[in-house]
């Protein structure tokens, strides 16, 4: 006696040719973007022995310059502290306003989004550059870039950690007749204490990256050292700006992974 046996699909036909339409409409899209841009393959075919010509003059680095940079480098350290230190108080507010279980409101849940989506939708070094315009040059104008930057990112996952927490803890609070400053302090706060480390760490880990490139368009730290080189075409001396970049990033990614790992 034969069996028949059904074949089961995970979509329908429909659902198939849809996912092949929008595949294809996505090569389409891509083409005619690479095309718009309108690229000059002349420099493509002499990318490689300009930047082998570029190699030649960069190596070896200028290590007699590696004290100089220093302290550009400490600053930088600071200003990656400092923003993200002010970005995470100021994000604590917003991620309540844009959390919906925390949201007094839908017009505070409209702002927080509002103030959320506008951090993040511009780039750090965009910000740096108003904040020149309105602080002048400096360490100042390059620790509020950080920090308002940082303010849409922190802000959206600590929101996110807001409203995963267990309502039980907020409702019994409540029920006690705490207030609501209490009830974030003892009821959500601990709740979504290992999420704002990883969050914060992580975060300041971003940071440091970021304040080596601001200095370009005069927020301070290494940044402003890397642009003269550049600008006075010392290019032993980028190299060694750029080794030295390097390895704070390194640094600041280790502290941050174990950071992350005790807060598991």
């Amino acid at each position: 006696m034969s069996e028949e046996y059904t074949s089961w699909d995970r979509r329908t036909p429909r659902q198939r040719l849809g996912r092949y339409v929008l595949i294809l409409l996505a090569f389409v899209v891509a083409a005619a973007s690479w095309r718009a841009l309108n690229v000059n393959y002349n420099y493509v075919e002499t990318a490689p022995a300009e930047f082998m010509d570029l190699v030649y003059r960069m190596y070896p680095p200028d290590t007699a310059y590696t004290s100089d940079i220093i302290g550009p480098l400490i600053e930088t350290i600071h200003i990656a502290v400092l923003g993200t230190a002010l970005a995470v108080v100021l994000s604590i507010p917003v991620a309540l306003l844009g959390a919906s279980n925390t949201s007094p409101n839908k017009l505070g849940f409209t702002v927080g989004k509002l103030l959320i989506s506008f951090s993040r939708s511009v780039n750090v070094i965009i910000w740096a550059l108003l904040f020149v315009i309105i602080f002048g040059s400096g360490v100042l104008a390059g620790v509020l870039a950080i920090a308002v930057r940082s303010i849409g990112f922190c802000s959206k996952l600590i929101a996110e950690a807001i409203e995963e927490i267990d309502p039980g803890q907020v409702e019994a609070m409540k029920a006690t007749g705490a207030n609501p400053i209490e009830v974030a302090i003892y009821g959500i706060a601990p709740q979504i204490k290992p999420a704002f480390i990883g969050i914060s760490t992580y975060r300041w880990d971003i940071n440091v990256r970021s304040s080596t490139i601001i200095g370009f368009v005069g927020a301070g730290g290494v940044g402003v050292e890397l642009n003269t080189a550049i600008n006075f075409f010392q290019w032993q001396r980028v190299l060694t700006i750029l080794l030295a970049i390097l390895a704070i990033v390194v640094v600041s990614e280790v502290v941050s992974a174990s950071l992350r790992r005790k807060v598991r």
